[in-house]
């Protein structure tokens, strides 16, 4: 498996093999039966996430090892070289397939993590992190978001103090996702109190089985726990463990962040899938508003499948994609807004009674989930911001 490859011939050399190591799903026309879970945040116990997250590691480790993971990545890496946009060829395929669903722990490790390794890593790091994190091996977190520094990441709080060739780290970290799971997590920490803020943060991957590392799960309103609080008291970290140069953490921090919104464009499209199957087979005829509703949702779905192609395009000319990004994850959000309000009208009362019957009650695990989408991955307003400032050209002071 050398070369680039026939889009088409990729496509079919991974159907075949596919074949060979997993069932092909359900036929969409087998309505009613199997899992009808629409959570958007898992609602797992701590048993359930590790006995899930093992399960997928063994799928991602059979992938890397027969020559279908890491597919972007060099071959020392364990990957094949390819262009960017062959992962998700890759993944439109896979989805034909039952295979574990991959948890936010899994893209976080391999696309979002394993990148920022391979552009600020020494190459001491880099052989010590890299294959074990793309196969699966080791998982990471991120350690970013604070009560006082959610959008405004640069303003971190928690500290990172030189001890000879060690840091000591002290601070509280929230809605860490995996925390439970992860081996490793990606620590933003202040290191400087005294330049501006972006200029004072240094980046640290910190064990999460350290001494001083405390795992609190956050009780979501669905009952689950999806998120976690991680409090870092007098954490010893070696300075081999940080990553990119002192003060520099910004720049690092950008390159997670950028990687985050490129993932973040397809979420909710199986949601608006499966709500667009509810209306067709919803034991009634639809309202005119249900036809229409039903119908921008369709439509919408179609475009921000478009959107994920331009995301994609840009990625296949050699540029970073920013607009698109930031568009793409603004339509999700939209997208999973639209869901639920369709979902809302189409079931009424029966939304809310959990009397057992499938496709039903289930549904108020994606109504009381999605509204997070609009602050998780960079807030709805920065996201605005980012539009307003870099493609309209904005000043970033408020008009008065």
């Amino acid at each position: 498996m050398s070369g680039t490859p026939e889009t088409e011939d990729f496509r079919a050399e991974a159907r075949q093999w596919l074949a060979t190591v997993a069932r092909r799903r359900a036929a969409d026309g087998e309505w009613g039966s199997g899992s009808d879970s629409v959570a958007v945040f898992e609602n797992w116990s701590e048993r359930q996430e590790r006995e899930h997250t093992a399960g997928t590691q063994e799928w991602e480790r059979t992938r890397y090892d027969q020559g279908w993971g890491a597919l972007t990545w060099p071959a020392e890496y364990g990957g094949r070289g390819l262009p960017a946009h062959y992962e998700q060829l890759y993944r439109s395929e896979e989805a034909a397939f039952d295979v574990p669903q991959r948890t936010e722990i899994f893209p976080v490790t391999q696309q979002l993590v394993a990148p920022a390794i391979g552009i600020w890593g020494t190459e001491e790091q880099k052989r010590r992190w890299l294959r074990p994190m793309l196969r699966t091996d080791e998982l990471a977190c991120q350690l970013f978001s604070e009560t006082e520094a959610g959008s405004d990441l640069a303003a971190v709080r928690t500290k990172a103090v030189p001890e000879g060739d060690t840091w000591v780290l002290s601070g509280h970290k929230v809605w860490t996702s995996g925390a439970r799971v992860a081996a490793w997590g990606v620590a933003v920490c202040r290191t400087d109190p005294d330049v501006r803020k972006h200029a004072g943060i240094t980046v640290f991957l910190v064990r999460m089985d350290a001494p001083g590392v405390t795992v609190r799960p956050i009780r979501q309103m669905t009952g689950g726990s999806s998120f976690n609080e991680v409090y870092l008291d007098g954490v010893v970290v070696p300075d081999t463990d940080r990553l990119g140069p002192v003060g520099e953490g910004w720049r690092v921090t950008l390159s997670v962040l950028a990687a985050e919104r490129l993932d973040s464009g397809s979420l909710g499209l199986d949601n608006a899938d499966r709500a667009l199957e509810l209306a067709r087979h919803l034991d009634r005829p639809l309202t005119g508003s249900e036809r229409q509703r039903a119908a921008d949702l369709h439509i919408r779905t179609l475009v921000q499948r478009l959107i994920g192609l331009r995301v994609t395009a840009a990625l296949v000319a050699g540029r970073e994609p920013g607009a698109e990004a930031s568009v793409g994850k603004l339509y999700a959000t939209e997208t999973m807004r639209r869901t639920s309000d369709l979902v809302s009208e189409l079931l009424g009362p029966r939304l809310v009674a959990d009397t057992g019957e499938w496709g039903t009650y289930a549904w108020t695990e994606h109504l009381l989930g999605a509204p997070g989408y609009s602050i998780a991955g960079g807030t709805d307003e920065i996201q605005h911001n980012i539009l307003a400032e870099r493609v309209l050209g904005l000043p970033k002071e408020p008009v008065r």
